[in-house]
């Protein structure tokens, strides 16, 4: 699949020396649903305003559809839609003129038939004619998310879109999501909703300290990197894990009624076999175990707890 933005060395050093972005390397297929994950400061912001045209690179290119965002930026920037973390909407403004406004400004010829198509899949076709200050924060969240979308962009930028947003608001959101993913719209995303980036994304990205740490593809990322718990509820309390289990890494809970062993169940070898067996050599009794998979979270805060621990 051809890459829509093309990301190369893309580096933000800001007067005062703090680099917000180290030496980016990035493609992002058209067509495709990309999460970047990453804790507060860590450049996903940064990023995606270097990609919008709205911060100046330091060093590196950027070209979306093929057009340099800062030598054809008209071009480029014709091809983005970008729903900001902040409300920056006219608060005496119609929602209606505000959403055409935003065409407009775009060079898109008047198209009525689409915008209320948009503003029907945001629920805000009744509320078309208020102004937007006498519109809830969620109402004008949507408002944003109708202007990014008001000049039918084949990149669409969603930076933090759920963020203080109603339950309703997210799954409609996310339902657009995946209507637009499926005509075609690239959408990258940041946000601090792990489930959604694990349930939405084609592909993750972690960013950490202004660098790119890895990305990849959801289900190999969990494939790679996640791992598996054993959980083994005890009949009775231990006050320590006996000299004769120690080479397994067990972790015991703090009411000494739980013992987790980690393993990776893509491993010809579990493990687990052996340790049942002196389990029961122990002498200790189960009243059951269960397993769990580790989580997209768990995955991203280990990889950021390396990335820190590396910087540091």
């Amino acid at each position: 699949m051809a890459a829509v933005i093309s990301i190369r060395n893309l580096a933000k050093t800001y007067a005062d020396g703090f680099e917000a972005l180290k030496g980016i390397d990035l493609d992002i297929e058209e067509g495709e649903i990309l999460a970047l994950l990453g804790p507060n400061g860590a450049g996903k912001t940064t990023l995606i305003s270097a990609v919008c045209g709205l911060v100046n690179p330091s060093a590196g290119t950027v070209t979306v559809g093929g057009h340099d965002i800062r030598s054809d930026f008209r071009a480029a920037r014709g091809l983005i839609g970008l729903v900001p973390q902040e409300i920056t909407i006219e608060p005496f403004e119609r929602v209606i003129n505000t959403v055409n406004f935003s065409r407009g400004l775009f060079g898109s010829p008047p198209d009525d038939a689409y915008i209320e198509r948009v503003l029907r899949a945001l629920s805000l076709w009744e509320k078309r004619n208020n102004r937007n200050n006498e519109l809830s924060g969620g109402m004008k969240r949507r408002v944003l998310i109708a202007k990014a979308l008001s000049h039918q962009p084949r990149v669409l930028f969603l930076d933090e879109p759920t963020a203080g947003v109603d339950v309703t608001l997210r799954k409609e959101m996310w339902a657009l999501v995946r209507e637009l993913r499926a005509e075609g719209v690239t959408i990258i995303l940041t946000t601090h909703y792990i489930e959604e980036a694990e349930e939405m994304a084609d592909r993750i990205g972690v960013i950490d300290h202004g660098r790119l740490l890895l990305v990849e593809e959801k289900v190999r990322l969990l494939h790679q990197l996640g791992r598996k718990e054993l959980v083994l509820e005890l009949g009775e309390p231990l006050a320590a894990v006996p000299d004769s289990l120690a080479g397994y890494g067990l972790s015991l809970a703090g009411d000494g009624l739980r013992l987790t062993y980690e393993f990776d169940s893509h491993a010809e070898r579990t493990g687990i076999t052996r340790l049942m067996g002196d389990i029961a050599a122990a002498g200790l009794s189960l009243r059951d175990l269960s397993t769990r998979q580790s989580s997209l979270e768990d995955v991203f805060l280990k990889l950021v707890g390396d990335g820190r621990e590396d910087a540091a």
